[in-house]
């Protein structure tokens, strides 16, 4: 088995792994780049592969930054299957279509710039219709039903109580050694969240991928998160503020919802009207109502009551334009929840607009904001931001709440890593920045009798052996690193050499011409290093 890290290694968004096991390619997730200026540019890199040649999709759960490449891979020749659970297949029914609208509407504004420049217009990463054309290839399966698409190959859905119908994946494939077993954590939720279950346990695992998105902090407790938003919404009923709160349309604002039904319900905060301004968020909220299989026990005994926790009684949905505009006129106290939880597309960008320079107002983070976005700008603490190309000052209070997070922390991770049965011989430490990615690996390494990395993009990795079979005693810290400098060099000059041979360079001689110049600076370069390993002089 090769794994290839194709995205969400060194980086949070992006996540997608090519695995291939002798004739059979198939993905781990395909998802997009989000913030940063080049997050486009990364977007619409030419897949280092073959779309036609991937013979099956896993994908853990529908949060765009695992799943919205998909509608492009179809459109660049994928026919395959799509596997996912039930509930990951109906939100990536609406969230799909959604950003397929997202790339047109932006799409359309840089071609009117470029046509006022004489420049060439600018056609959308896939639209409306290239999201709709790949929802036939998506096949929904149980969570803990093993099954086996193609021959020496197994698959399992295990729920990872980050979002409804969220899971991790586990692999079971054969080689030499017999039997190996992989695991692809996905993301993993915060245990005791609203709404989802806590994260299965792992099953058996030679290799396991982990997330680290928290793995370098704590989360706060829920109870005292629960009661900061109670102190906020009552400073707002007293001065007539406005409180709003980005959040992501799927999962987090649905678990306002149940948490804000739940302060009122106790008489800690006081029932302000209440907006959800997102359509997706709307149609979201609708698919959670269909998948009860997902809930926890305290949800479920909620519903058994006749009580619904995605409600209050000063619940209004904005589903048009003109309703989402109207919001903008209305005096305070009242609550709007909008997306996107980022702050960087949707309804949520006018609401910023409209209100953060206000001093009574209140604008609540509630989830993750990557580098590059207009929501980690506000988090860092920014005096002034720039909406729709016009500065904005920052005069409203900025609250972060951070037990509202959907991902587990450093100890929840730690915590998930333990109860891997004999523990894994190999982790590979993923989706994170790369300075908490480098840190929750440190913690790995003295937590666990396991070999630790943090992979590289495009890096591959073997898994037929394990990491270091020469290895009898442990190496310093330093030789450690240097010899692990190596092997992550290795590996990359590996898959460079496979995608070399692939190429027909015979259609293309002047990318051959300059191949052939880097490898031949390549070679003197690899000399210089043999003599250096040697003793002698590095030149």
């Amino acid at each position: 088995m090769r794994v290839t890290c194709i995205g969400g290694v060194r980086t949070v968004t992006g996540t997608c792994f090519l695995c291939r096991h002798g004739r059979i390619s198939f993905l781990v997730d395909c998802g997009m780049f989000q913030g940063g200026r080049d997050a486009e540019k990364r977007n619409r890199a030419r897949f280092p592969f073959d779309p036609a040649g991937i013979s099956a999709v896993l994908l853990t759960h529908a949060h765009i930054d695992h799943s919205g490449l998909l509608p492009r891979l179809v459109k660049e020749g994928f026919r395959g299957k799509i596997y996912a659970t039930a509930a990951t297949v109906d939100l990536c029914g609406i969230m799909l279509p959604d950003s397929g609208h997202i790339q047109q509407m932006e799409a359309e504004w840089q071609t009117r710039k470029n046509q006022r420049l004489g420049q060439r217009p600018v056609e959308p990463l896939y639209t409306v219709e290239d999201a709709q054309r790949t929802e036939p290839f998506f096949e929904p399966v149980p969570y803990d039903e093993p099954f086996q698409p193609f021959e020496g190959l197994t698959f399992c859905f295990r729920d990872a109580g980050h979002i409804l119908g969220s899971a991790f994946l586990e692999i079971a494939f054969k080689n030499g050694q017999g039997e190996k077993r992989i695991v692809f954590s996905g993301d993993l939720g915060h245990p005791g969240q609203f709404i989802v279950r806590d994260p299965s346990p792992p099953g058996r695992a030679d290799f396991v991928f982990v997330e680290s998105t928290y793995g370098n902090r704590s989360h706060r407790p829920m109870e005292e998160t629960l009661e900061e938003l109670a102190q906020i919404l009552r400073e707002a009923a007293r001065n007539g503020g406005k409180v709003i709160i980005p959040a992501f349309a799927v999962e987090r604002t649905q678990e306002l919802l149940h948490a804000l039904h739940k302060l009122q319900a106790e008489g800690r905060a006081p029932a302000l009207p209440t907006w959800v301004d997102s359509p997706l968020a709307i149609s979201a909220t609708d698919i959670f109502r269909k998948h009860p299989e997902c809930f926890d026990e305290e949800t479920l005994a909620l519903l058994a009551t006749g009580e619904n926790p995605l409600e209050t009684a000063s619940l209004r949905f904005a589903r048009t334009a003109e309703e989402s505009q109207a919001l903008n006129e209305m005096e305070g106290p009242l609550i709007v929840i909008s997306a996107s939880g980022m702050c960087d597309a949707g309804r949520i960008k006018h609401h910023l607009k409209h209100n953060l320079w206000k001093p009574g107002n209140h604008v609540v983070i509630i989830g993750y904001q990557a580098k590059g976005t207009l929501g980690r700008e506000l988090v860092d603490g920014a005096q002034k931001v720039r909406i729709f190309r016009e500065d904005v000052l920052v005069k409203a209070k900025i609250h972060t709440l951070g037990g509202f997070s959907a991902h587990a922390d450093q100890t929840g991770l730690l915590d998930w890593i333990g109860r891997v049965p004999n523990g894994p011989s190999r982790l590979f430490v993923v989706h994170g920045e790369e300075p908490i990615s480098m840190e929750f690996a440190s913690k790995l390494k003295e937590r666990f009798a396991s070999a630790v990395e943090v992979p590289s993009p495009l890096e591959e990795i073997r898994l037929a052996e394990p990491a270091y079979p020469e290895r009898v005693a442990p190496l310093p810290e330093r030789d450690r690193a240097l010899q692990e400098s190596a092997r992550q060099l290795l590996n990359r000059l590996q898959a460079l050499s496979d995608r070399i041979a692939e190429k027909d360079w015979e259609s293309d001689p002047v990318q051959r011409h300059h191949v052939e110049k880097q490898l031949r600076k390549l070679r003197r370069y690899t000399e210089k290093l043999e003599r250096a390993v040697s003793g002698g002089a590095s030149g």
